[in-house]
């Protein structure tokens, strides 16, 4: 029977277009998946749809002809929250070794290798592509964190072979591919963005200007990749009502903890959970901007996609607009394969805002369409909760590092969202737009035994569990606690002190009473080093005797070496207590993590 003239032409869409499906948790994965779009565009590609995986129907794969597939890996190997959904379908019992036959796919993956499931997400996905018939165009990429150039430094080689063998496939699907590395351009084409100018007299009558949430909402939708992303506007527009610092003055670190509640409505969240924060930016660099874009300050505008699902970033654009001889000829060189390590250098490494690379480029007159289309919608910061709602019902806690550090060339770059938050001013016009998720730490049964490992700022979520735990003890009883903490001095950065001692004292979830016990590392108050890891080994027979009790274990706080030192500790807890080799007790936690009872958390 032949086809339809609806299905022919499916068809032929189908194997003139490639997809590019991507699944973030922080945005990298977005970003690198909208550059693979950009490239495919820059090489003639007839038609490209950069999409999160949440925004396609799973069932529609087979159809496709050309797909890649970006893909992030969060916690202890797990996906994203937007690729959830669609490895659920891909799992399905009902598709056979056939279902994807006809499909060709590349997979590229974001991680960080110091994480023992580096880059897994990626990887299974891959794996699961091909048992399902799909054949590779290139072998599976992997990008790290910890490589000098971030996971561009894999990007690069791998989009080079991907362009190759996907021109040896099919040349009509990439009919000018030696454009996609080629930093001159001749044509730019049109902005795929529409402005509009109103002077302060010709405001729109628009409801959505009284309501912040509706207004972030919208600003978010024009983003192509974001618009897709089901997270919508902030559910919770949240007032700071404390602004406390649990640092001493003299420290070099400073550490808040912030409360925040609606000041309307209750909240509704569990321990464990996230808090995501959109910062709000200084208004300086806005003002800053706004001179540098020839804007005027009082003008009202509006933003439209002239077709919202093609809008795509220029990487060559700004040495289009250079006038200057010298700025067009760096930018040239940034664009090309031969500069994208110093590309790096000078803009990730040094984390340079939009602001100041405008600034470095003053010939650079560029029309404010493509400013747009060139500048990346700000991230949401997520942090771990530190209270309970058995606790606190209607507030959110969090424990947040103020972040600075200094560039390769000594520059002091301070975060964006905790230096924000740092100066709000408590109980003033504050009001913060939040998105509650679920965290990596899945709130524990209270008959559970729990052995929690939170340095620094790792505490903020057991600063949660224990006060959970102390609100459930009121109304039945719960297992015993162990808490292993860790700074740098007791005087100086001793997290929430008077909280953990006054729970470990008489008949609190932490006192011996109770089975329980704190154990704090400072690690700078004596002559030789002492971490988190070596309290473990100390209290080698408790944490063992509750492991064997049913405990679950809870890891939280660094990336770095952190997480795997304590899993060192905790595989040498076993082998000395149960008298088993090294590989039997690494099983051993792969075992508890299979079932739920061995947890991590970590940040970088």
């Amino acid at each position: 029977m032949a086809p339809s003239a609806a299905e022919a032409d499916s068809a032929a869409s189908s194997s003139g277009r490639l997809l590019v499906l991507y699944a973030s948790q922080t945005g990298n994965a977005m970003d690198a998946a909208e550059r693979v779009g950009r490239e495919a565009e820059r090489g003639g590609c007839p038609a490209v749809d950069v999409l999160s995986m949440d925004g396609f129907d799973p069932s529609r794969l087979p159809s496709e002809r050309f797909v890649v597939f970006v893909v992030s890996t969060t916690g202890q190997g797990d996906p994203p929250d937007s690729m959830k959904g669609f490895w659920r379908d891909m799992l399905r019992k009902d598709l056979g070794a056939q279902w994807l036959e006809g499909v060709r796919h590349a997979v590229f993956g974001l991680g960080d290798s110091g994480y023992q499931k580096y880059n897994f997400a990626a990887k299974k996905l891959d794996r699961r592509l091909s048992h399902l018939g799909a054949e590779r165009v290139v072998e599976i990429g992997l990008g790290d964190d910890q490589h000098p150039s971030g996971y561009e430094g894999a990007l690069d080689p791998w989009l080079l072979s991907l362009w190759k063998s996907l021109n040896e496939t099919n040349q009509s699907l990439l009919p000018r591919v030696s454009d996609i590395n080629d930093p001159n351009l001749s044509t730019l084409g049109d902005p795929k963005v529409h402005v509009i100018y109103y002077s302060s007299n010709e405001v729109p009558q628009d409801s959505i200007l009284s309501d912040p949430q509706k207004i972030i909402n919208s600003a978010r939708t024009m983003s192509p990749a974001l618009q897709f992303h089901d997270d919508g506007g902030p559910p919770y527009m949240l007032q700071m009502v404390a602004n406390q610092r649990l640092t001493e003055e003299g420290s070099d670190r400073d550490v808040r903890h912030f409360e925040l509640e609606d000041p309307s409505s209750a909240i509704s969240y569990k321990t464990g959970d996230a808090l995501e924060i959109l910062p709000s930016q200084n208004p300086s660099a806005v003002d800053a901007f706004i001179e540098r874009c020839n804007l005027e300050p009082d003008c009202y505008v509006t933003i439209r996609g002239k077709s919202v699902d093609k809008i795509s970033k220029g990487s060559a654009v700004m040495s289009f607009f250079a006038t200057a001889e010298h700025e067009k000829e760096k930018l040239q060189y940034f664009a090309s394969p031969e500069g994208r390590d110093d590309l790096y250098q000078y803009n990730q490494k040094e984390s340079r805002t939009v602001l100041e690379v405008l600034e470095d480029f003053p010939s650079v007159q560029m029309p404010f369409e493509w400013l747009v289309q060139l500048t990346p919608p700000l991230k949401k910061r997520a942090f771990s909760i530190s209270s309970s709602p058995l606790a606190h019902p209607n507030q959110i806690h969090l424990t947040v590092s103020i972040v600075s550090w200094l560039t390769p060339f000594k520059r002091t770059r301070h975060g964006l969202c905790s230096t924000w938050l740092a100066g709000l001013n408590p109980r003033k016009d504050n009001l913060i737009p939040c998105w509650i998720h679920q965290g990596s730490l899945p709130p524990p049964h209270p008959s559970v035994p729990l052995v929690l490992i939170g340095p620094g700022t790792g505490c903020a979520p057991f600063r949660a569990f224990v006060e959970e735990r102390a609100a459930q003890t009121v109304a039945e009883p719960t297992a015993p606690v162990l808490f292993f903490f860790g700074c740098r001095n007791q005087d100086n950065d001793f997290l929430y002190k008077d909280f953990w001692l006054t729970h470990a004292q008489d008949e609190g979830v932490l006192s011996s009473k109770k089975g329980g016990g704190l154990f704090v590392a400072f690690s700078r108050d004596q002559p030789q080093k002492v971490y988190v890891q070596h309290k473990i080994k100390e209290q080698s027979a408790r944490v063992w005797n509750l492991l064997l009790s049913g405990a679950a274990v809870y890891i939280a706080g660094s990336s770095t070496k952190m997480p795997a030192d304590v899993t060192a500790a905790l595989e040498e807890v076993i082998c000395k207590e149960h008298g088993v080799k090294k590989e039997d007790a690494s099983k051993w936690l792969r075992d508890l993590e299979r079932v739920g009872r061995f947890n991590i958390e970590t940040w970088s």
